[in-house]
Formats: C-alpha cells, structure tokens, sequence
C-alpha cells in the first residue's frame, strides 16, 4: 500500500469515525426531545420506547468507548488467527473446528471479512489446524483477545459409552503487517516445503503442488497458505505471514516478555486454558482472565464473542487481567 492509499485509508477512518459520533448525538438530541415531550404531555406509553432508545444509545456509546482501549500501535491492523488441535485426539479436532464456525461468524456479525489461508483436515473429524485472515477496522485490536488455550468439556458425540471429555485448542492471533515495516529474512534462513492443497472436506483439491510451507530455521516458526491457485501468490501470503509472526516476536522481546525468539510457549492442555466451554454437567462458558461468564453457551458457539471481548479489553487497560 503507498501513501496515497494509505492517506485515502485514514481519510475515511477519520470520516467514519465522525460521522458515528455525530450519529449517537443525534439520536441522544431525539431521545431528550421524546422524554420532553413524554412529561409535557404526561403520556407514560412513550416510556417503552424511550427505554429501547435509551439501551440502543448505551450499548453504542459503550462499542465506541471500547474503541478508545484500542490504542496499541497495531489494534487497526487486519488479524491472522492460527487454531491447532491439542490434546484429545479426534475430539480436540472437532473441538478446532467448532472454534473455526465460532470466530467466523463473530468476524461475518462484525462485518469483517474472513479469508482461509491454511486448512488441514482432522484424520477421522473436524481440523488439525487452520489459520484465516481477518480483514477489518480493528480486526487485530479485538481477535487479540482470544490468543490462548480454549478448553472444551462435553459429552463426547466420538464415546459409545457417552462419557465426558475434556479437549484443548491454541488460537494463536497475530497483526497483519504493513509492507512498509522492514523484517530481515535471510533466504539460507527459510526452508520451502510445497505440497497439494486441499480445502475443507476435500473441496478445492488442486492437482499440482500449489500451497507453500515455510519454515524459519533460528526461530522454528512455520506458516503456510494455500488459498490461492498460484504457488507464487502462496508464497507472498506466506511471508507476509512469516513477516508478521517474526515481528510480533521481535516486539515481544523487546519488551522481555520472553527468554528466547521462540517465545513463551504454553502446553495446549489442562491448566494453561484462557477460558472453558462446559456443555456437560450445566452450561456455562467462563474468562478465567476476566472472570466473565455467559450461560447461553449455544449464542457463544454462534459468535456472540463480544462480551469477553470487551472485559478483557477493560481488564487489560485497568491491569487487572489474572
């Protein structure tokens, strides 16, 4: 992107930012005249609609509060979301790919886009992992939230014997970096695995070996992508990819938040979990970070991610995250 487009970018991150505020003041100027004239004519039936009025102007005001938290240098950025299956088997792959339905429709209700760059099937069920691109105002500022340990516990639909299972899964979140921001990559560095890439349930099998897998020998990262047809536009999103994973641990290690270029890696398995599904004994899912539980486990499997959103970004500005 050159300065021309990234000027244009801002121009209308700006504009749109103004032209939502001057929307909520508007609607709180018609809210006041409607109270007015609710106790001017003594007519206690406009008393529903002010209160629909009045939640609709909070919950807005408190979506572009929330923005304000958003102040790290790459919250605007678009986000690359990684889910691996940990332990469990077939279980903590199907456990990914509920996790992949779940942060998708969270992305599609936020009006993001969402593109699958890398997908490998589970061996019986679900996926081993995947990583997609979230593509968004902010994207990166939100999804950052759900960086961690998902644990799952449920009656298992893999159990003849119907007994309850626990499962793991990592969601790794990165920034998508800008073209402008130098991270050295030694070519000697890098070794290049191609393979024949296959979509979800063995859709879109390409018959030449067009997905790329890149690999940073010092650092250990791999990445890969095979959304596109062409090997060489594989490659690009790689390291772009690869680009950003190595920048977000440079900024980590800068700022001693880990012992080596590989990071603080933590074992995807019990007692390192960021939050817990529990579909069996009751429902409930639960932020161990934050403390924030929803009950409604079937409105979080369908992406209402927004209320553990916001508590940990409020936690996290109040430095209270556990």
């Amino acid at each position: 992107m050159d300065n021309a487009q990234k000027i244009l970018q801002k121009s209308k991150q700006l504009s749109d930012q103004v032209a939502r505020f001057n929307r909520l003041h508007s609607h709180w100027e018609d809210l006041v005249t409607l109270v007015g004239l609710a106790i001017e004519m003594e007519d206690i039936s406009i008393l529903p609609e002010v209160k629909e009025g009045h939640k609709s102007l909070v919950e807005e005001l408190d979506i572009m509060r929330l923005e304000t938290l958003l102040s790290s240098p790459y919250d605007k950025n678009n986000a690359i979301m990684t889910l691996h299956a940990g332990a469990g088997g077939t279980e903590a792959q199907d456990w990914v790919e509920m996790l992949f339905r779940m942060f998708t429709r969270w992305a599609e209700k936020r009006g993001f886009r969402v593109e699958t760059l890398d997908y490998l099937a589970g061996d019986e069920a679900g996926i081993k992992s995947v990583t997609i691109l979230i593509e968004g105002l902010n994207a990166y500022g939100y999804a950052k939230a759900e960086k961690g340990v998902h644990r799952l516990v449920r009656i298992s639909p893999f159990d003849a014997s119907g007994r309850r299972h626990t499962s793991f899964a990592s969601v790794d979140v990165m920034p998508e970096i800008d073209d402008d921001i130098q991270i050295e990559i030694n070519q000697e560095d890098l070794r290049v695995d191609t393979y024949r890439a296959s979509g979800a349930g063995g859709q879109h099998i390409n018959k030449t070996d067009s997905a790329i897998r890149l690999t940073h020998i010092p650092t250990g990262v791999v990445v890969a992508c095979q959304s596109e047809r062409s090997q060489h536009k594989n490659r690009d999103t790689a390291m772009k990819m690869l680009k950003a994973k190595l920048f977000e641990l440079k900024e980590r290690e800068q700022k001693d938040k880990i012992e080596d270029l590989k990071g603080e890696q933590k074992d995807i398995a019990w007692g390192s979990q960021i939050r817990s599904y529990v579909f069996h004994p009751y429902n409930l899912v639960k932020d161990h970070r934050t403390n924030y539980g929803m009950g409604n486990i079937g409105a979080v499997m369908d992406g209402e991610l927004d209320g553990f959103i916001n508590e940990y970004l409020k936690a996290s500005s109040l430095g209270t995250l556990k």
